[in-house]
C-alpha cells in the first residue's frame, strides 16, 4: 500500500506532457518557421520572376557596368572627375556631394535650431514671438517648395556675372552662385590643418583632466578660455612659423564667368538653405521641449547660488535636457540626410541625381535603386550609431 502511494506521488510530481499545439513556446517557434518560409518563398518568386523578365528583354544584370566609362559630366565634384571616368567614380562623387551637404547642413542646423529653441523661451517678448513665427512658417511650408523658392532667388533676382553684386573686395553674388576669394595654395596650409587637429585632440584630453581635477579638489579651471586659446593659437603659431602667407586667390571676371577663388553654386546654396531652415524649425521645438522638461526647481536652485543666466543654461538646464533632446534630435538629423535626395529637383548632383543618370544610360535600374537604398541606409545607420554612442556618453547616471 505504501508503495502505491509513493508511486502516485511520484507520478504527480512529474510535469504533465502537453501536446505541442497547446504549448505557447512551441507554437511560437512553429509560427516563426512558417513566417520565415513564407518570406523565403516570396523572395524566391520575386527574384526568379525578375531574372526571367530581364532575360526575356536581354537586359544584363550585375554591377559590371560600374567599370565602364560614364560619358557624362558632373558640375560639382569633391574629387577629380571627368566624362572619361567610370560609373563607379561618378557614383562616389555623388555620394560625397550628398555627404558634404548633409554634414554642413547638420552642423548649421544644430546651431540655428538651438538658438531658436532657446529664443522661443526667452523672457523678451519680441525675441520669443519672432522665433515662434519663424518656427510656424517654416514647419508649414513643404521643403520642396522652399528649395524651389531659394533656387528661383538666384536665377530670377540676382544679375548675370557681368553685373554681379560686389559688396566687398573679392566677394561676388550673381546667378552663377556666390564667388569669393580663398587663400592661395601653400605648403603651410596642411600643417595649419594638422595643428588644428592636434589642438582639438589636446583640448579634449585637457577637458577630461580638468573635470577629474574639479571632481577631486573642487577647483574649477577656465576650461573654455584655455580651449579657445589652444585651438586658435596652435594654427596661428604654425602660420607665423611658415612666414605668415597671406596671398589670396581673388576671383576675376574673365569672359562670361569668373575665374579663380571658390564658387558655391546656386543649386548647392538653395539645397543647403532649404534643408537648414526647414529642419532647424523642428530642431528648435525639440530643444524647447527638452528645456521645458527640466523642473523649475533646478533653475531656482541654480540661481540661488548666484549663477548667471548663461551659466544656469549651460551648466544646469542643457545637460539635463539632453537626455530628452537627443532621441528626437537624431530623427531630425536623419530626416535632413534623407531630404537631401530632393536635390534632384533643382539639379544639384547628389547621389540620387547621379544614380538616375547612370540608370538612364545603362538600363541597370534594379542595381541603381539598390545602390541608392544601400548608400542612404549606410548614412542613416552611421548617424544613428554616432548619436546613440553620444547619448550613452552624456546620459545621467543614477546613484
Amino acid at each position: 500500500m505504501v508503495t502505491d502511494e509513493n508511486a502516485i506521488q511520484a507520478d504527480a510530481s512529474l510535469p504533465e506532457k502537453v501536446p505541442f499545439w497547446l504549448d505557447p513556446q512551441k507554437r511560437a517557434i512553429v509560427y516563426q518557421i512558417g513566417v520565415l518560409c513564407m518570406f523565403g518563398l516570396l523572395a524566391y518568386y520575386l527574384i526568379s520572376n525578375t531574372l526571367i523578365n530581364l532575360e526575356k528583354q536581354a537586359i544584363a544584370t550585375g554591377f559590371s557596368f560600374l567599370n565602364k566609362e560614364s560619358s557624362f559630366e558632373i558640375g560639382e565634384t569633391v574629387i577629380p572627375y571627368s566624362a572619361a571616368s567610370t560609373y563607379g567614380r561618378a557614383l562616389v562623387v555623388g555620394a560625397l556631394n550628398t555627404l558634404k551637404v548633409s554634414f554642413i547642413g547638420i552642423v548649421i542646423t544644430l546651431i540655428l535650431g538651438t538658438i531658436l529653441g532657446v529664443s522661443r523661451l526667452s523672457s523678451n517678448w519680441l525675441v520669443s514671438k519672432i522665433a515662434a513665427i519663424y518656427i510656424e512658417v517654416m514647419q508649414d511650408i513643404p521643403i520642396l517648395l522652399q528649395l524651389f523658392f531659394w533656387y528661383a532667388i538666384f536665377y530670377e533676382s540676382l544679375p548675370s556675372p557681368r553685373q554681379a553684386l560686389n559688396p566687398v573686395h573679392g566677394l561676388f553674388f550673381c546667378n552663377r552662385g556666390v564667388i569669393f576669394a580663398v587663400p592661395e595654395t601653400h605648403p603651410a596650409h596642411q600643417y595649419i590643418l594638422l595643428a588644428l587637429v592636434i589642438g582639438c585632440i589636446g583640448v579634449y584630453f585637457f577637458r577630461r583632466w580638468a573635470k577629474k581635477r574639479q571632481d577631486a579638489t573642487g577647483q574649477a579651471l577656465p576650461v573654455f578660455r584655455i580651449s579657445i586659446g589652444t585651438i586658435i593659437c596652435l594654427p596661428l603659431i604654425t602660420w607665423l612659423v611658415f612666414g605668415a602667407p597671406i596671398k589670396m586667390d581673388v576671383p576675376e571676371l574673365t569672359g562670361f564667368n569668373f575665374k579663380g577663388g571658390m564658387t558655391l553654386s546656386p543649386e548647392f546654396i538653395a539645397l543647403l538653405l532649404g534643408l537648414v531652415l526647414y529642419t532647424a524649425a523642428f530642431v528648435a521645438e525639440v530643444v524647447r521641449a527638452g528645456i521645458q522638461s527640466v523642473s523649475k526647481g533646478q533653475r531656482e536652485a541654480a540661481m540661488s547660488i548666484a549663477l548667471k543666466p548663461t551659466q544656469v543654461l549651460n551648466l544646469v538646464i542643457l545637460p539635463q535636457a539632453l537626455r530628452v533632446i537627443l532621441p528626437p534630435l537624431t530623427s531630425q538629423m536623419l530626416n535632413l540626410t534623407k531630404n537631401s535626395s530632393l536635390a534632384v529637383a533643382i539639379g544639384f548632383p547628389d547621389f540620387v541625381s547621379v544614380a538616375n543618370t547612370t540608370i538612364n544610360q545603362t538600363g541597370q535600374s534594379i542595381e541603381g535603386v539598390a545602390l541608392i537604398m544601400a548608400v542612404y541606409l549606410i548614412f542613416s545607420l552611421s548617424t544613428s550609431a554616432f548619436m546613440n554612442w553620444y547619448n550613452k556618453k552624456v546620459k545621467l547616471v543614477e546613484r
